[in-house]
Order: C-alpha cells, then structure tokens, then sequence
C-alpha cells in the first residue's frame, strides 16, 4: 500500500484577546508518488498546516493519519522519532546550525538515529555531493551563500531517506537563478514512496506540482487532485 498522509477535519484555534482559527476543519488525502503545492496569502494558514504535518504543532480539533496509523498528538516521544525517520524539513531560513560544518550539519541527524559515526559522514557527504555542494564541507553556514545554504539544508533533510518532505518557503530568501536550482532539486526527489509538499508565494513553482492547493482564511481549494 502507498504511503499516506491523511488529516481528518483538523482545525487550529489560538486564543488570545478572541479566538482565531486558522485551520477550519480541513480533510485532505496526501499520497506518496505526488507532489503538492500550497499557495495563500501570509496568514491563511499554509505555514501552520506544515508545523501539524511534520508534528511540530498539534491540532485543536481533528486528526491525523501516517501510513494509516492515527497520530497521538500528546506523545511527543514518539512523534520526534516518527519525525526523525519519516520527515525531512526545509525550512525558508535554512535553518542550519551555525556553530557546525556543512558535513556535520548533514550528518548528524543520522547519528541521532544510527549512532555510527563513521557510516553517517560518508552517507552525508554522498548527498552533498547530490546537491553540489561536496566542495564546500567543511565551510559553516555563514561562509556559504544563501543558495549554497539551502542546498546543504535539502541535503539534511534527505539524510534519514524520509518518506515525507515538507518544505515551507524554501527558496522564499533567494534570487530567481537560486530559485529554480532549488526547485530542480527538490522535484528530482520525487519517487513512487515519497511525499513532497511545499509552501510557495511564486505560482511558477506551485504549477509545477501534480497538486495545487490553495489557502485561504483557513479553508482549502484543490486543483489536480481530490479532496
């Protein structure tokens, strides 16, 4: 059977001086084999749906489902290790981590999961080499470019063969050329096992995807695929 993400009438609600809902009761299929795009205006809630399917944020209301197994949004023990192994994350500020290495930064969340050093840098540095950056591994992220940051940051995110890539924004902080480099890498990581969903502004890249969802005001429109 596919790989899937299925989320049940979710809904996200924050409380302050009055309740504002972001997420309004959302259901929706994710497949592995497909990618999705997500456009919306800044605030309509692409962001925060991203944070409740790599299990960073829990819902107010609604579930979600990986693999047909009903998430338990109050283990947080298991739903790191599930983020560990089945998700990889692309931030739009790279994200990485400014006191290591390029090559340390790939690697160690594999040694998390591994605890073999040895086999972790060398499964890093084959993925560097992936996204062109093996020349550049021993350099910290503020020696490297903001084009040349994000690819370490697809390389991290690939470290642990994830099933499910989200990434929010991920060529939001650079130029066109930059842009469409990042984007040929990310939808070349496209195979039948693995769900691909990103957050995008630029309707270019959000065409691209085989489904284009559209935020807003917390409700979501499908276009190339079901609901």
């Amino acid at each position: 059977m596919n790989n899937c993400i299925k989320i049940i009438n979710l809904s996200k609600k924050y409380e302050k001086n009055k309740a504002i809902k972001v997420l309004k009761d959302l259901s929706f299929n994710f497949v592995s084999g497909k990618s999705y795009s997500i456009m919306g205006p800044s605030g309509s809630g692409k962001s925060t749906l991203l944070n409740m399917l790599s299990l960073i944020d829990s819902p107010t209301t609604g579930s979600i489902e990986i693999n047909n197994k009903k998430i338990n949004i109050n283990n947080n023990v298991e739903n790191d290790i599930i983020r560990a192994s089945k998700i990889g994350i692309i931030y739009q500020d790279k994200n990485l981590l400014s006191d290591f290495t390029a090559l340390e930064n790939v690697y160690l969340p594999n040694l998390l999961i591994s605890k073999e050093k040895e086999k972790s840098k060398e499964l890093a540095k084959k993925l560097i080499k992936e996204v062109g950056m093996i020349n550049r591994l021993n350099h910290f992220p503020n020696e490297l470019s903001g084009g040349e940051n994000q690819r370490i940051a697809i390389a991290r995110a690939l470290i642990n063969n994830p099933e499910i890539i989200l990434a929010d924004e991920p060529t939001g902080n650079l130029d066109s050329n930059n842009a469409k480099l990042i984007f040929k890498i990310l939808f070349n990581l496209k195979n039948k096992n693995r769900i691909i969903i990103f957050a995008t502004h630029n309707r270019y890249f959000a065409n691209m995807a085989d489904c284009k969802i559209t935020m807003n005001n917390g409700n979501i429109k499908v276009t190339n695929g079901s609901i």
